[in-house]
């Protein structure tokens, strides 16, 4: 074995998005782009001597032979010690645990989240921090700047591990340790959740339906929920990754997990259901022939986080991201406690983490997590779930309920439009921004404008600031319109659209959501007109 230093040249396109860097896997593939961006994340770390690194991800395509680089390449920068998930595994929320359970200096996932996979598919790759979470902007704006002005990498010749056996092995003066990837995860889930109740729901006959969408959950809802709490058999479905997610799309929503939302629409549907997403960070609650939203997942597990071990001392906060519904701010307001309002994007949720400010944090976009690790966390919020159905006896229908009775409802949409021509997009954006200061006390469709802006947010900790952040659309009564371009995609623009109506009266909670939201609907038309700058009389999707 022999450390090889070799000559490169900067390439286009290596700016990390909201969560790290994608693209195709054409693209990734090509030669020196994966090791340009890797040895622009070393030369922005510095001295990486005699440190540990965890190592894992998503088992999307690609995904094990960038896993070879990655360790080539680290025992070249000195590290002494790299953490990898077996098989190449670990989802993202744990890496966050591992980071932080063996004090390992970060961690880099090999993920594109839940945009599809295959070799026509999409790849990622992120660095997480020492606190276990993604790398703040202004360590992915240093490692941009690096990918700028490379000339040359650092890698080890030496050969291929394997990547599928439990155990130590070395490459130069680095130790690979292959890890059982659920174990450190499966324990800090046990200390958090009353595992003897849920596994007594189990017991009791309640039938779950758990869609891995064969993405990287499937493994830990099959050890922990079948192997540790006793779910009968079969209880997960699609559990086994695949490099392709067996030809879909791993987002957990009503439109992509369509065998799950069958399921449980069926005359004989299960109980409970849920489903995670490529990488295992995002989270779909679903009850017999009843959607939640992840809104109202945030404010309901806040509202009621007693009923969990880990969280019984009470939470010192709330967060969420601004395109989220005002739900958890509601509970935040009765619980006596604040509610924090961040950009899109779980890197702003770390610093409020980490000084103790906030325990629990949400995103609209299918995420919720907690002080337990710095990432989102899909497995998670099932098992509060499940803890929760524990506590309560009621079904997940029956919860929601009771919550809209007690808070009020969130009428919340929000509409996707995408792989749309980005300058269009660009131009959309841009035409909506110069009417913003001229729309406070403008009535629209029966609404009255209070505040049109573009969210800025300065970080209560730091004091770093984040504009553009999304255009903002508040009427008198509360209502919202939110419009924002999506930082995750790999082709073209995705625009999203946000609609939010809140709802005092019960007698009004069973209106269609969009029949709810049909008013803010045609006002977010006459102000962006986006069926005419986007060409598209519709959303992509609508969740």
């Amino acid at each position: 074995m022999a450390i090889q230093i070799i000559n490169t040249a900067p390439m286009a396109g290596q700016r990390p998005g909201t969560s790290g860097l994608r693209k195709k896997v054409g693209v990734f593939s090509q030669p020196q782009y994966l090791e340009n961006f890797v040895q622009s994340v070393f030369d922005t770390l510095g001295d990486c001597r005699g440190q540990t690194l965890v190592l894992g991800g998503d088992g999307r395509f690609y995904n094990r032979a960038a896993i070879q680089t990655v360790l080539r390449m680290a025992a070249a920068h000195g590290y002494a010690r790299v953490l990898l998930g077996q098989g190449g595994i670990l989802s993202t929320p744990a890496v966050s645990c591992v980071i932080r359970k063996h004090g390992a200096s970060g961690g880099i996932i090999l993920s594109a989240s839940h945009n599809p996979g295959g070799p026509d598919g999409d790849f990622g790759i992120k660095y997480n921090i020492a606190n276990g979470g993604p790398a703040p902007e202004k360590v992915t704006e240093a490692i941009y700047a690096c990918t700028q002005t490379i000339s040359e990498y650092r890698i080890s010749d030496a050969a291929d591990i394997d990547l599928d056996k439990l155990g130590s092995v070395r490459i130069e003066q680095m130790t690979v340790e292959v890890i059982d990837s659920v174990a450190d995860y499966g324990e800090l889930m046990q200390q958090l959740f009353d595992f003897d109740a849920i596994h007594a729901l189990f017991a009791g006959g309640l039938r779950l339906c758990f869609d891995g969408m064969h993405a990287v959950s499937g493994p830990y809802a099959t050890a922990i929920l079948e192997g540790m709490l006793g779910a009968p058999k079969g209880s997960v479905i699609n559990g086994v990754p695949l490099e392709d997610f067996g030809g879909g799309h791993p987002d957990p929503n009503p439109v992509n997990a369509q065998e799950l939302i069958s399921i449980m629409a069926s005359d004989d549907a299960p109980d409970f259901g849920a489903a995670s997403d490529g990488d295992g960070d995002r989270n779909m609650i679903v009850g017999r022939r009843f959607d939640v939203t992840p809104s109202d997942s945030l404010a309901i597990l806040a509202a009621n986080a007693s009923v969990a071990p880990g969280y019984r001392a009470g939470l010192s906060g709330i967060a969420r991201s601004m395109p989220t519904s005002g739900a958890a701010d509601r509970v935040a307001s009765a619980l006596g406690i604040p509610c924090y309002e961040t950009p899109t994007g779980w890197k702003f949720f770390g610093t409020l983490l980490d000084a103790g400010m906030v325990t629990l944090c949400g995103e609209e976009s299918y995420g919720t997590g907690s002080n337990h690790v710095r990432e989102k966390d899909g497995l998670w919020a099932v098992l509060f779930w499940l803890n929760l159905v524990a506590e309560k006896k009621q079904s997940v229908e029956e919860i929601v309920r009771a919550h809209w009775a007690t808070y009020g409802r969130h009428y919340y949409s929000r509409h996707d439009y995408e792989d749309i021509d980005s300058a269009s997009a660009q131009q959309l954006m841009e035409a909506v921004r110069s009417q913003l200061p001229a729309l406070p006390g403008q009535v629209l469709n029966g609404y009255t404008v209070a505040l049109a802006d573009d969210f800025s947010y300065t970080d209560p900790v730091d004091g770093s600031v984040a504009t553009q952040q999304g255009i903002r659309i508040i009427m008198t009564d509360g209502a919202r319109i939110v419009l924002r371009l999506s930082g995750t995609g790999t082709e073209g623009a995705t625009l999203r659209l946000y609609l939010e109506r809140y709802e005092a009266d019960p007698a009004q909670h069973g209106i269609a959501t969009q029949e709810a939201l049909a008013g803010l609907i045609a006002v977010a038309e006459t102000v962006a007109q986006i069926r005419t700058r986007t060409g598209r009389d519709a959303p992509t999707v609508t969740t």
